[in-house]
């Protein structure tokens, strides 16, 4: 799953090293060590008018069509969400881009849950990475929601947790947002993972577990 991470890497990193030059970017966007659910998290979305939109979206997904009460997702499962009920509009019409540096995972040891970071092996060949999100437009106003989409965790990340964000490939960025894939089978197709050897995985402190803690130091490895 993916329940909190970080994303501190400034918008024009992102233009430059990532062939986005038709990026708006839509507010500020302060770093972030510690993003827990439920707060706005930066997203990557197509327009309708061609350029792609950096902007501010609500982590924690919910149709508008759905009810108040109804649940407000934060993963959606990539074997299920084309054809749920809950996520299978906006994984056809409302893909995005979740740009983020690292996420945190909890492993299950014998005196307690143990934290570990994920984050790029090599800063400068991925001084970003993107999770494959959806989102959907919020009623009555301009706001959005969003979800990350989770799979089994790869091999080598697996004994922290069995499951992860999916992680794309930086030469899939766009395959992945273009509105003209509406079908699951053309959009997996486009889809390509990060090699999981781009990423690496270190023990960090347990200061994390609190998301009121919010700085660089939480990214520490500890060994």
């Amino acid at each position: 799953m993916c329940g909190r991470f970080t994303f501190y890497t400034p918008p024009e990193t992102l233009i430059n090293e990532f062939d986005l030059d038709d990026l708006e970017v839509d507010g500020h966007f302060e770093p972030g060590y510690n993003i827990p659910p439920g707060v706005g998290i930066a997203m990557i979305r197509s327009t309708m008018t061609g350029p792609l939109l950096l902007t501010h979206s609500d982590w924690g997904f919910r149709p508008a069509w759905a009810g108040a009460k109804a649940p407000t997702p934060i993963n959606a499962r990539a074997e299920s969400v084309a054809t749920s009920g809950y996520f299978r509009e906006a994984f056809a019409q409302h893909r995005c881009l979740i740009p983020a540096n690292g996420w945190y995972e909890w492993r299950q040891t014998p005196s307690g849950k143990e934290p570990h970071y994920i984050t790029p092996a090599d800063a400068r060949q991925n001084p970003a990475i993107f999770f494959a999100g959806i989102w959907t437009p919020h009623e009555g106003d301009h706001t959005t929601a969003c979800a990350i989409t989770t799979e089994p965790a790869s091999e080598h990340l697996r004994h922290i947790h069995d499951r992860q964000p999916v992680v794309l490939d930086p030469g899939c960025l766009r395959d992945w947002l273009d509105p003209a894939r509406t079908d699951r089978d053309s959009i997996r197709a486009a889809t390509r993972r990060l090699p999981p050897e781009q990423l690496q995985a270190f023990r960090v402190s347990t200061a994390v577990n609190n998301a009121r803690h919010d700085a660089p130091e939480l990214i520490r490895n500890i060994g």
